[in-house]
């Protein structure tokens, strides 16, 4: 699989254990950043692993800053990214069996290295259900659709 990876200066090294499990397990990872752990800004890599993911280019995507919730916040801003912020196992299978999600956003000042790592695989291992879920997803892609048609309204 072909997972697509990035975080800020405070995930960095989070990062990098997790880029390591990710092709020690076998995948193919397109690491997109930060190279370092001096500050930068998450937007960036929220966006930029988003946009690779969406295209097609990447099967998934993992984003991790400070809590994650910067780097949720900012991938869902690209329509067709649809990211989880999990803390747990849980909701990170959840999210690819309901909601067909396909980006994964983390917190490495909320969980340690072993845990963010059982979350990527169990992320990666689920899969969407489809049916009634499939009918949800197509209500989240029309949002996109509407806040791109409202985009070119206002502009």
């Amino acid at each position: 699989m072909k997972i697509a990876i990035g975080s800020d200066h405070a995930a960095f090294a989070l990062k990098e254990a997790v880029r390591i499990h990710l092709i020690e397990s076998g995948h193919d990872v397109k690491d997109m950043g930060a190279y370092t752990p001096e500050r930068t800004d998450y937007p960036v890599y929220g966006e930029k692993v988003a946009r690779y993911v969406v295209s097609g280019q990447a099967d998934f995507g993992v984003v991790i800053c400070g809590t994650g919730a910067g780097m949720s916040i900012s991938a869902n801003k690209v329509p067709g990214a649809r990211c989880v912020l999990a803390s747990e196992p849980y909701t990170a299978v959840l999210s690819r069996r309901h909601n067909d999600a396909n980006l994964l956003a983390m917190g490495a000042r909320v969980i340690g290295e072993g845990l963010a790592c059982m979350i990527v695989d169990q992320f990666l291992d689920a899969e969407f259900e489809g049916g009634r879920h499939a009918d949800r997803v197509a209500l989240i892609t029309k949002l996109d659709e509407n806040r791109e048609s409202q985009t070119n309204i206002l502009s």
